[in-house]
C-alpha cells in the first residue's frame, strides 16, 4: 500500500487532533533504580463517584495513573516519585488523601514494586524537575 509522506502527516495529526493517539518517550523503571514505583489501592466513600476522585488523584504530582476498578479496592493507583520513601511517603500520606474531601479517601494501601517485568512508563509531572523546590532541609516541597 502506497500511502504519501502528506497523507500520514495529515492521518497523524486528525489522530493527535481528536485525542486518540499521544505520543511520548518511556522510560524502563528496570533501568532507573533511583526511581521509586508503588501501587496504591484506595478505599473510597465516594457514593458513586470514584470517578471524579480518580480524575482528581490523576492530575497529581507523581502520579502516572489513577484507575477505578473491581475488587477489594476502588481506585488503583500508579505512581512514581524520583527521591526517597520519604517523598513516597509525603506523595501516599498527604496528596493522595488531599485530592478527596474529607473523610472521602477511608483507607489506602501502598505496594512498592520490588522488581517488575516490561514496566516502561512516562513520568508523572515532579519526577526530574528542574523547577522542584526544595525546604530547608533539601526534601523536594510537595505541592
Amino acid at each position: 500500500m502506497a500511502v504519501s509522506v502528506p497523507t500520514v502527516r495529515m492521518r497523524l495529526r486528525n489522530l493527535l487532533d481528536r485525542n486518540l493517539l499521544k505520543i511520548v518517550g518511556l522510560l524502563n523503571l528496570t533501568e532507573r533504580p533511583e526511581l521509586i514505583s508503588a501501587i496504591v489501592g484506595i478505599n473510597a466513600q465516594g457514593r458513586g463517584r470514584a470517578r471524579e476522585l480518580a480524575q482528581r488523584i490523576a492530575e497529581l504530582p507523581f502520579v502516572n495513573s489513577a484507575s477505578v476498578v473491581t475488587g477489594r479496592f476502588d481506585i488503583i493507583v500508579d505512581v512514581t516519585v524520583a527521591g526517597d520513601v520519604a517523598d513516597l511517603y509525603r506523595v501516599t500520606s498527604e496528596l493522595i488523601p488531599g485530592a478527596g474531601e474529607p473523610g472521602e479517601v477511608v483507607r489506602s494501601e501502598t505496594f512498592v514494586v520490588m522488581a517488575s517485568c516490561n514496566k516502561w512508563v512516562s513520568l508523572p509531572e515532579g519526577c526530574w524537575s528542574d523547577e522542584t523546590k526544595r525546604d530547608e532541609t533539601g526534601r523536594k516541597e510537595m505541592p
